[in-house]
């Protein structure tokens, strides 16, 4: 081989090695690096959800055991609870679908009582409304009165029972709002406290009437 060819051998080498190069060094401005997966939900956000999916379906199970014969304007009230409630159950647990996260919380209302809920680190429960058994929720026992309950029975126990649910459902939503700095999960939460806070003045009004 004569020297020709040596020296256009090693300009070819050269220039290959350049390339590799400068193709290393522009491929992130081509290419961007893969930004890191950001997490749908926080951990307080999926808690959250989870706890009020829960109170949720038994908002809906008690305007089922509800006698069918109570009066036009119990029917009505137990219908707009069980219209607002079901969507939002449908959209907590889309929400909890695309976190992939479980329906359910294996530790319910924990994110409420953990020392950095609240303002200046006091938790968010202790400021909360008195809500009885688990933010509001009825007992078994109390679920089956209300089966079995029917007529003015039945409007009286739908009306006590959901005022507490209520009252419930307002403490978490208003917690998860204390702790959350924005979002869709933080704006639903400002919702529910509304659309709740209306129908306890509601209930309040129709338990007066009955004296």
């Amino acid at each position: 081989m004569d020297r020709r060819s040596v020296v256009a051998g090693a300009a070819l080498a050269a220039l290959a090695a350049l390339l590799v190069t400068l193709g290393a060094a522009v491929r992130p401005l081509l290419v961007p690096e893969r930004a890191p997966e950001r997490e749908i939900l926080s951990t307080t956000e999926i808690a959250f959800l989870q706890d009020m999916t829960a109170h949720h379906e038994q908002a809906l199970l008690m305007v089922q055991s509800l006698d069918p014969g109570v009066s036009p304007v119990i029917a009505r009230l137990a219908a707009q609870i069980d219209d607002v409630q079901r969507v939002e159950l449908g959209t907590m647990l889309g929400w909890l679908r695309l976190a992939n996260a479980l329906p359910s919380n294996p530790q319910p209302m924990a994110w409420l009582h953990e020392p950095s809920a609240g303002h200046h680190g006091a938790p968010v429960a202790a400021t909360a409304e008195p809500t009885g058994t688990a933010m509001g929720m009825a007992t078994r026992a109390e679920l089956n009165a209300l089966a079995a309950a029917r007529g003015r029975e039945a409007e009286l126990l739908f009306l006590r029972l959901m005022q507490r649910h209520h009252y419930g459902g307002v403490a978490m939503a208003r917690g998860a709002d204390a702790l959350l700095t924005a979002g869709p999960v933080k704006r639903a939460a400002r919702e529910m406290v509304t659309e709740q806070t209306t129908e306890i003045g509601t209930i309040g009004l129709l338990l007066a009437q009955y004296g």
